[in-house]
């Protein structure tokens, strides 16, 4: 199997010279290959190297899609992907392909997808012996007159051999005889006619008939051979052929005519009279389609179709016939019959590369079907126009050979348009035209080139304060006009800090459905507005975001009662006392109850009230100054001490309110005051003075107790030192007791602490404050810190021995120690329920 003649493979420097002038076109762009094989290869023989002539490698055959284009016919070649090669497809027939053609070329085209580039491949099956030289009649009979001349001819039946070349029919020869010898002419077209011709006359008598055998060889290695048996009789006289009336015969038909249809008619005339004279015609040299389209009528010489005519499969014939009289004599001529195409074939559009869908930002010319139009018919017929229909984004462009790509024109937008549906168009030149239409559905593909949009530029939301966690404060969407996974769109906020925390801890956000929660309850006297920052973000690739602003309004709600700013209570729980001297006038200004509400608005807006007063009508208080005034001149039966209750409430819903007590001296100066501290004790707190009868009677009984438990105490520790030198002498046996808790004498504190009542004056206003402070006490129980560090002096829980085996048991001290803790907690004036009057041990001072 060979690519190049052989004696290029002989010749070094031609085929170095060939080489070169091949790469020099492959470089400049040709694009057409060259393959020479022999006919009757087996299917997957190698034609050529594809991979090599195509500058690859036989595994980037698949990778860049390279692949042979149907032509609508059997497939004759393949591609191998692991050789790289050509190979044949099926049994190759150098005669069934190109009967009669000098030359047989087959073309196919290889597309390469990835490039989208054609390649011809012209293919040479070269002939090979493999058919033998035959006769259409084995047998033959000839008639000749008995006074025939010597020296006639006789035409012989045509051997027919499908090969060419030396392959081809090359001779005859006729089996050895008396009488005939063989001559062979030779056809303008290189066709080889044998003749019979008489050497020696004949005679009946002597012999009716000669058999005889003639043999066509062709030329090649082995050599092939046909036989054909003639049988030649002999007649009487009849020394004249027929003649045609012209050696050839031409018709030009359309390819559409009904069967049947008389095309032409031969005539051939014999001078003989008689039956010598009557003359039959036949086809003397035709091929197979040929006969299997027409009909020569043997009497009148009409050719007639008894098949249908087709421009496109064979647009001529040549047939040779012959007439002959009853003699044997006989004429041939040639029949030449030209088929005219007219226009029967509409254009055929076959996709060889389409793509269902590009991506919407694909630049403009980008390709979306590779079209091979092609129409059977001829010249005009076969001229073809392509176009597309309608006003689409779309044009057609001349590729290579009869292909056509359909490209885009503009940048595709699929959120305008989609898809497409295009309708190519191809038509012919032909009257009447004919045309094709083919349709293809192209969908747009979606890219992420839309970032989500939100309806509003801002966003703005009202919610009361102490609202509950996790309520629902705003919904926010955004629209993407992308599809699938880039219209999925997440929400998010943007970091922010307020007041020193993440904005995360007050509000979070549905990342699906953009619904703003509440995180914590918010507080209007804490912050009154946020601002969050909402973050749209799609799930594209890249992903596309936007952001839009939203104002979260806190509306306040009455929760904060007023607070009293003036008078300020003491660290220490102490009343500040006011004082409004006696020759004070009605109006006058004795002391002003300032307060604050921290909600706003009507929440804030505060009112006060004198809600209590020790003297009613005394005294009043300004609705929205708090100025607390005299209502009338004080009298001497006026008490010293008054008490006010003041009420501050807001306007809220519902409202809330706060008191204040206030009391006021009612003296003319501070000595006055202290001199009458006394007396300041309202009647009703008369009883405070038993209470301080109990009290002194409650020390006194403790004092007592507290005395005798001491003395308890030291006469166990020395009746317990007593018995453990007596141990200690007698080798005693307690040596092993347990280890016991012991309390040291230092370790128990006085029940009883002297109480100490403090009176201070106040000079940080016009007016003087007497503060009478809750009196304060020691803690009496001693801790267990003190019972540890101090010097054991009792064996708590443990039993005490004798020498005679006694147990003598002491009281548990825990029990004695509730005790005392107990007479000392009565003994509490905070617990009697009074602030303690003042007595002897009192001592009022200054601060």
């Amino acid at each position: 199997m060979r690519m190049i003649p052989a004696r290029l493979h002989r010749d070094y420097k031609g085929l170095v010279l060939l080489g070169i002038l091949l790469g020099t076109l492959w470089e400049t762009g040709c694009t057409q290959i060259r393959y020479s094989v022999p006919e009757e290869l087996e299917k997957g023989s190698r034609v050529g190297d594809i991979s090599r002539d195509l500058g690859l490698e036989p595994r980037e055959l698949a990778e860049r899609g390279v692949r042979i284009i149907p032509r609508g016919r059997t497939q004759l070649f393949a591609l191998n992907p692991r050789s790289g090669s050509l190979v044949t497809a099926g049994r190759i027939d150098r005669e069934e392909l190109c009967m009669g053609a000098i030359k047989c070329q087959l073309n196919l085209d290889i597309l390469m997808e990835d490039k989208v580039k054609i390649y011809g491949v012209e293919v040479e099956v070269r002939d090979i012996n493999d058919n033998a030289p035959y006769f259409r009649e084995s047998e033959l009979e000839i008639k000749i007159s008995e006074n025939a001349a010597t020296e006639m001819r006789f035409p012989l039946p045509h051997a027919w051999d499908p090969d060419i070349g030396k392959n081809s029919l090359q001779s005859y020869e006729l089996s050895p005889n008396t009488h005939f010898s063989l001559i062979v002419q030779n056809g303008a077209d290189g066709s080889k006619y044998p003749e019979l011709v008489l050497k020696r006359a004949l005679d009946r008598e002597e012999k009716a008939a000669h058999h005889l055998v003639l043999t066509a060889s062709d030329g090649g290695d082995p050599v092939r051979t046909g036989t054909a048996r003639i049988r030649v009789m002999v007649l009487d006289a009849n020394d004249n052929a027929p003649a045609f009336a012209q050696p050839e015969y031409r018709a030009s038909v359309p390819e559409n005519l009904a069967l049947g249809t008389q095309l032409l008619v031969v005539n051939a005339t014999d001078p003989d009279e008689g039956v010598n004279a009557e003359v039959r015609y036949s086809f003397r040299s035709v091929d197979d389609k040929a006969a299997q389209v027409f009909k020569l009528d043997c009497n009148s010489g009409t050719i007639s179709t008894i098949g249908e005519l087709d421009h496109e499969e064979s647009g001529f014939y040549q047939m040779e016939v012959q007439a002959m009289d009853n003699a044997g004599y006989s004429a041939r001529a040639k029949v030449l019959i030209t088929v005219l195409d007219v226009n029967d074939n509409a254009p055929e559009v076959v996709l060889t590369s389409l793509a269902s869908s590009v991506p919407e930002n694909s630049p403009r010319g980008t390709l979306i079907a590779l079209l091979n139009v092609n129409d059977q018919d001829s010249e005009e017929n076969g001229q073809v126009i392509c176009f597309i229909q309608g006003n689409l984004p779309f044009k057609l462009e001349k590729s290579y050979g009869n292909y056509y790509s359909l490209v885009t024109d503009i940048v595709l937008d699929r959120e305008q348009v989609p898809s497409y549906n295009i309708t190519v168009t191809a038509a012919d030149r032909g009257t009447p035209p004919l045309s094709t239409e083919t349709h293809i559905s192209l969908n747009v593909a979606d890219t992420n080139d839309n970032p989500p949009v939100f309806p509003q530029a801002s966003y703005s939301a009202y919610i009361p304060e102490n609202n509950p966690r996790g309520v629902s404060l705003v919904s926010v969407t955004a629209h993407d006009p992308d599809c699938e996974e880039n219209a999925q769109i997440t929400y998010s906020l943007a970091e922010n800090t307020i007041q020193g925390a993440s904005l995360s801890s007050y509000v979070s956000i549905n990342s699906d459905t953009g619904v703003l929660y509440a995180l914590s309850s918010f507080d209007y006297e804490q912050f009154r507005d946020l601002q969050v920052k909402v973050m749209a973000r799609d799930n594209g690739h890249p992903p596309l975001s936007s952001n839009v602003s939203l104002s979260l309004f806190v509306l306040d709600q009455n929760d904060n009662a007023p607070e009293i700013l003036y008078p300020a209570l003491p660290t220490d729980g102490s009343t500040g006392v006011e004082l409004a001297p006696r020759s004070a006038e009605p109006g006058y200004l004795v002391t002003k109850v300032v307060a604050v509400d921290r909600d706003s608005g009507q929440n804030a807006w505060l009112s006060y009230r004198l809600l209590k007063a020790s003297e009613p009508g005394l005294f009043s208080v300004g609705l929205h100054t708090g100025e607390v005034r005299t209502a009338r001149a004080l009298l001497d039966r006026d008490a010293l001490k008054q008490s006010l209750v003041v009420a501050v409430q807001d306007h809220g819903q519902p409202p809330l309110s706060a008191t204040v007590t206030l009391t006021v001296a009612v003296a003319d100066s501070i000595p006055q005051v202290l001199a009458d501290l006394g007396s300041l004790e309202s009647p009703a707190n008369s009883e405070t003075s038993d209470l301080t009868l109990y009290l002194v009677v409650a020390v006194a009984a403790v004092s007592c107790v507290f005395l005798a438990f001491v003395i308890v105490l030291l006469a166990l520790r020395l009746r317990r030192w007593h018995k453990s030198r007596l141990l200690q002498a007698s080798g005693g046996g307690l040596t092993g007791a347990p280890a016991s808790h012991f309390l040291g004498v230092d370790g128990v504190q006085a029940f009883l602490q002297t109480y100490s009542h403090e009176v201070s004056l106040t000079t940080d206003s016009r007016r003087s404050h007497l503060i009478f402070p809750q009196p304060n006490y020691a803690d009496m129980l001693v801790s267990q810190e003190s019972f540890e560090k101090s010097e054991p002096l009792l064996l708590s829980g443990d039993s005490v021995f004798s020498k005679d085996g006694v147990n003598h048991s002491a009281p548990p001290l825990s029990d004695i120690l509730f005790w005392l803790g107990a007479v000392a907690h009565a003994c509490n004036p905070s617990t009697l329920g009074g602030r303690g009057g003042l007595t002897n041990m009192e001592k009022p001072r200054l601060y």
